[in-house]
């Protein structure tokens, strides 16, 4: 086990967590070859096969899954002690940030932050991931991603949050295929409805309406609400989604906000990060900056 090569642990925290040796090679700049050579010795080295190929990908071994949680921390450690004792410029920085986003996040704050990180940090990448509401936790733990933004509160004492915003839930239809007058609940309820799928972490009025014993009538179910606009256009359908991205759909279309005809509360967004990699001068930054662009724009 002397002279062990760092890079054979990069290679094995990151087959661990893409469960890819295409996007393990993408990811440290290498070919694939490169990878399945670090692979064999890793094997080697471990006296163990690491990872099985099966459909699904890169599976672990029983061995894998125990090696991955130290030396995940060990490198993390490794390169955050690295980091603390540079000065840190964003001017110079190259370093490639990950954020997952729902797709009304990429919406509504994407551009903001792509102005503010343009000016900051010019030679920085941003990968923005699709969030899967139901693995954010894990994701943050695993360090696939850097930060992430969603309004469900996530539970973990091991990650930090900071409030970016407040919104609220209404309704977005078509007046004109819908037909004039209030949104009451007798209308709500005999309406036809478009929902959005609870991965994207906007349930809280599915609750309220369950608590309440409100039974609507789901003609569409949809994976994201980026396709809405075009959907209720030409439709009589009506669909729950938060203020801020509904506004925005109404501008120069037929579409039109009404208040849900029960309460949900208000419901904060928040940025969300590991509490340890804040001890990384890039990793504070990003986070500082995500934290300015959304605030700057809120104020």
């Amino acid at each position: 086990m002397n002279h062990i090569d760092l890079n054979l642990m990069r290679t094995f925290v990151l087959l661990y967590e893409t469960g890819s040796v295409t996007q393990t090679a993408e990811r440290l700049y290498v070919t694939q070859p490169s990878v399945s050579y670090a692979l064999a010795r890793l094997r080697e080295l471990f006296e163990d096969r690491l990872f099985v190929r099966t459909r699904q990908g890169m599976e672990p071994t029983i061995a894998a899954r125990q090696l991955y949680p130290s030396l995940r921390d060990a490198l993390q450690q490794l390169q955050d002690t690295i980091e603390s004792s540079r000065d840190f410029d964003p001017a110079t920085c190259t370093r490639r940030f990950r954020l997952a986003l729902t797709d009304l996040g990429e919406m509504a704050l994407l551009p903001k932050l792509m102005r503010h990180l343009h000016d900051q940090a010019p030679q920085a990448e941003l990968e923005v991931v699709p969030l899967e509401i139901e693995h954010a936790e894990e994701w943050l733990a695993a360090g696939r991603v850097n930060a992430l933004i969603c309004s469900r509160p996530l539970t973990s004492t091991a990650i930090s949050r900071h409030v970016l915003l407040q919104d609220r839930y209404v309704c977005l239809l078509n007046q004109e295929r819908f037909g004039k007058g209030p949104l009451t609940r007798e209308r709500f309820i005999a309406a036809r409805h478009v929902a959005v799928t609870s991965s994207s972490g906007h349930g809280m009025a599915e609750e309220v309406m369950r608590q309440e014993g409100i039974q609507r009538k789901v003609s569409l179910e949809i994976p994201h609400f980026s396709v809405l606009p075009r959907v209720l256009h030409d439709s009589d359908l009506i669909a729950i989604m938060p203020l801020q991205v509904a506004a925005s759909f109404t501008e120069g279309s037929p579409l039109v906000i009404h208040e849900l005809p029960f309460h949900v509360p208000e419901f904060e967004v928040a940025l969300h990060w590991q509490a340890q990699a804040s001890r990384s001068p890039s990793q504070r930054w990003f986070c500082e900056s995500i934290i300015a662009a959304i605030g700057d724009s809120e104020r």
